[in-house]
């Protein structure tokens, strides 16, 4: 391995006389593994309290339409059909 740095090196002839030490029966994720986990719950749960608190500020009630309120009340109300619409041959308006 003409190519690898010396600290690379280093690290791999540690790692493979760790490797040679652990036994293969009794592999556990160890305090390593709780702590990722743990980081990783509190993470989601973070996460879930702050979109709760986004969610309760959103205003859900909806504003009526104040152009359709006069069109009904003037009684203007345009009977369109849902078919021209769709197809692009319905009135256009003009702004």
């Amino acid at each position: 391995m003409p190519d690898m740095s010396a600290s690379a090196s280093l690290a791999m002839t540690h790692l493979v006389t760790f490797a040679k030490e652990v036994d293969e029966d009794k592999v556990t994720p160890g305090v390593l593994g709780f702590i990722v986990f743990a980081a990783m719950a509190l993470a989601v749960w973070a996460l879930m309290k702050s979109m709760s608190r986004h969610m309760n500020r959103v205003d859900f009630t909806q504003v009526p339409d104040p152009k359709a309120e006069q069109a009904e009340q003037a009684g203007q109300a345009e009977p369109e059909s849902a078919d021209a619409e769709t197809s692009g041959q319905g009135k256009q308006k003009q702004g």
